[in-house]
């Protein structure tokens, strides 16, 4: 029987990681910042632009939602009404 020479034993802790290349980039990417858009600000609808006074008597320049019922104007879009406060919509017919 030969006898083979001893294999050396691996070392018990790994090697230490190489330090990272100065000025590299980490692995994870960043992702751009989101801009935000900027807002309008709302408007107020002015009270006297929705009645008509004439006299002693009172009418109203806008059309009321049928659901909501009186106090609740319909906007005035360009081919359609319809109520804010509950969605309720009328599209007007092509002239």
């Amino acid at each position: 029987m030969s006898k083979q020479p001893a294999k050396e034993a691996a070392p018990a802790t790994p090697p230490p990681a190489p330090a990272p290349a100065p000025g590299a980039q980490p692995a994870e990417e960043k992702k751009p910042e989101k801009k935000e858009k900027p807002k309008a600000p709302k408007r107020r609808v002015q009270a006297g632009k929705l009645y008509k006074v004439d006299g002693g008597s009172l009418s109203r320049l806008r059309k009321e939602c049928p659901r909501c019922g009186r106090g609740y104007f319909m906007a005035n879009h360009k081919n359609r009404l319809t109520c804010g406060h509950c969605g309720y919509t009328t599209y007007t017919p092509k002239a």
